[in-house]
């Protein structure tokens, strides 16, 4: 990746793409994320996960945190890689982003998804930038739509494979 990617600064925050020395301040709050959805992975699954983005991020995808002046972790975004045979292009999902609850408010859910759409733009090969979202999840529904986001019309439908 370019070495533009590695840093943005808006606002209180600099939002970086993460590396092996953040993941420490990164799992708490992946945890709270996880928290939110009442879901419970592996620590060890979790970090697995953040591994395999830095190891290969042209090819997996990248996170994103956003940290204070000061260095505090107080968000995240990950973006995954995908094709789309619907518009035989590349696309991003954003499959992950979270404001530390004492965080939120202050922009740095808009200024996380205005560096996914940076990052998306630098590799130059990803069509859209897409994300979900829960159904009860209004406030981050409020933040999607406040930057632009539209809607879609699909159903998300699942079958477990492992676990």
């Amino acid at each position: 990746m370019h070495s533009c990617l590695y840093a943005f600064r808006v606002s209180a925050f600099d939002i970086s793409v993460v590396g092996e020395a953040d993941l420490q301040d990164l799992l708490p709050l992946v945890r709270g994320y996880l928290d939110f959805y009442e879901v419970d992975p592996r620590d060890e699954a979790v970090l697995a996960l953040s591994r395999a983005l830095i190891a290969d991020p042209e090819r997996e995808g990248v996170q994103l945190v956003a940290r204070t002046a000061d260095g505090r972790a107080m968000g995240f975004a990950t973006i995954f890689w995908y094709w789309s045979t619907l518009s035989a292009a590349r696309i991003a999902l954003m499959n992950d982003l979270f404001v530390d609850p004492d965080a939120r408010g202050a922009g740095l859910a808009d200024a996380l998804i205005e560096r996914c759409v940076e990052v998306c733009r630098q590799r130059g090969d990803i069509a859209s930038l897409c994300w979900q979202t829960a159904k009860e999840n209004h406030r981050a529904q409020a933040v999607y739509e406040r930057v632009g986001g539209v809607r879609g019309e699909w159903l998300d439908y699942s079958i477990a494979i492992r676990g």
